[in-house]
């Protein structure tokens, strides 16, 4: 047993390492360690044996040489963070690297070996994910005997009184919603050091993931996503609610099942409350909101409508419909402009949906469908007819909308058609023109011996300006050769635009009926 002399405290010691003593206090220890050789070798066993800073020193040096790989999603703490960029440690060491405000020092000591550590009955087994505005954690509850996924919310939000409750909302908006395209919600503790709610866990990725690993999906798996996106938004509207922030992150994807789960309504409002809203406010992301919501307008189901069109638009394409350098580029398109149509990015693409997803991205909300239920029942008879299509036709509406499309491709055509006849028209013009100034006059023409063509564009004719019988004619054709040039290119530039928009309808009008 270790004699202390009267002058040593060695409950000092345990609270210093805890990191509780005041300051006077810290300065009197540090003074006494000095010239006490007890109280050193008591703090060295409290700190940790010579076996555990041996293992931390090893584990250390591993670390920097790079022959320790960490696990995905897990950041050391042994290894000062300002030595290098995050994008060059991530490259160096192997993993991801998480944001500093996602630290799990909240979480209480774990019970079990492969417990990052515990929260009030949930052992976290893992990191799932994160973003902006929390984490997701893999947790398991023994009594229940079930893995769970526990979004806890980020520590510069949880400052935010207005931001608890609105975490608090969308368990509230959520667990309302009692559908299998809608992540439920177990339970929420919104009075804790960082709220957080608690879900089932779903072995699943983000249609945001697959986008970027496949690109553009194939017509059957559009049909089939949308469909189920649009019950859930159908179940959410039904209680009231709003999702507005719908993109193909906020989109589940079960593995090894066709089942789709709407997540997050975090930014969800009942259609009637403005207790959380304040004026000027526009909430969701950019390139997926609905032009009133970028505006700053008030919001309603037609808004959802908008979003999920631009997330039917990202499926056919592998991009959203409106992009830019920066956010208020983004919502400026979304506002004024037209999204490119989808045939130019992926002619796979039917017609018929092609013309949907426009409808759904109509600027005016009374444009678009009436409701996420006519949209998800229109999109379950398209998964029918693309099965089977000689036994389960078109619905009408769908049909409607497919010749509106076809029209609209007519309408670019003839206006090509009209350019294309204007040009030929001016260059009649010219020639005639040029005929009348004597311009091709073989007699007067000295440089064209008899028998040859006068017309016939070569370097010589090209290069050289025509003489003419004056001079006024001779420099009024000064540069004409140039003019006929331009002039050609501009007509072989409206017949390239003329063929494709043919080929376009003509490859339309020979699909099989329906199609």
């Amino acid at each position: 047993m270790k004699s202390f002399s009267s002058n040593c405290d060695p409950q000092l010691l345990q609270r210093s390492l805890e990191d509780v003593l005041s300051e006077q206090q810290e300065e009197w220890l540090e003074s006494h360690l000095e010239d006490c050789a007890t109280c050193q070798q008591q703090l060295t066993e409290l700190a940790g044996d010579a076996d555990g800073w041996s293992r931390v020193e090893a584990v250390l040096r591993e670390e920097i040489s790079g022959t320790h790989p960490l696990g995905r999603g897990i950041i050391s703490t042994l290894i000062p963070g300002n030595l290098e960029s995050p994008v060059q440690s991530s490259r160096r060491f192997g993993r991801e690297i998480l944001p500093a405000d996602f630290a799990v020092d909240f979480l209480e000591p774990g019970r079990e070996p492969d417990s990052l550590g515990r929260l009030n009955d949930i052992e976290i087994r893992a990191i799932i994910g994160h973003g902006g505005n929390g984490i997701v954690l893999k947790g398991y509850q023994k009594e229940l005997n079930r893995l769970v996924a526990v979004k806890v919310m980020a520590p510069q939000l949880a400052a935010n009184a207005e931001a608890r409750k609105r975490f608090a909302r969308e368990a509230q908006a959520t667990a309302a919603i009692v559908h299998p395209n809608v992540m439920p919600i177990l339970t929420v503790h919104s009075r804790s050091q960082l709220p957080y709610l608690v879900m089932p866990y779903v072995d699943c990725e983000s249609l945001q993931q697959r986008l970027d690993r496949e690109g553009s999906l194939p017509t059957l798996d559009v049909l089939r996503i949308g469909h189920q996106v649009a019950r859930g938004l159908a179940a959410a509207h039904a209680q009231g609610l709003v999702h507005r922030d719908v993109k193909p992150a906020n989109i589940l994807l079960e593995r090894g099942v066709d089942r789709v789960m709407l997540t997050d309504f975090g930014l969800a409002r009942a259609v009637d409350d403005a207790t959380l809203t304040s004026t000027g406010l526009i909430a969701g992301t950019p390139q997926y909101m609905s032009p009133e919501q970028a505006r700053g307008d008030s919001v309603c189901t037609q808004s959802d409508l908008f979003s999920f069109g631009s997330v039917m638009y990202a499926m056919s394409t592998g991009r959203p419909p409106f992009r830019a350098q920066t956010s208020y580029g983004i919502i400026r398109r979304v506002i004024d402009d037209d999204p490119r149509p989808i045939g130019d990015l992926n002619s796979e693409i039917p017609i018929w949906l092609e013309g949907l997803i426009e409808r759904l991205l109509a600027k005016h909300r009374d444009a678009r469908f009436t409701s996420a239920d006519e949209v998800a029942f229109l999109l379950q008879e398209c998964i029918a007819h693309v099965q089977q299509p000689h036994s389960n036709p078109l619905p009408q509406t769908v049909k409607s909308l497919a010749k509106t499309r076809r029209r609209t491709q007519r309408a670019k055509g003839t206006q090509l058609r009209i350019q294309l006849i204007m040009l030929a028209s001016l260059a009649v013009t010219l020639v005639v023109i040029l005929i009348a100034s004597g311009a091709f006059d073989r007699e007067t023409n000295p440089d064209n011996p008899v028998g040859e063509n006068p017309y016939q564009q070569n370097e010589l004719t090209t290069s050289a300006p025509i003489k003419s019988r004056g001079e006024s004619a001779a420099a009024w054709n000064d540069g004409i050769g140039e003019d006929l040039q331009q002039l050609d290119v501009e007509m072989d530039r409206l017949l390239e635009k003329l063929d494709l928009s043919e080929l376009n309808e003509h490859e339309t009008s020979n699909q099989p009926k329906g199609q």
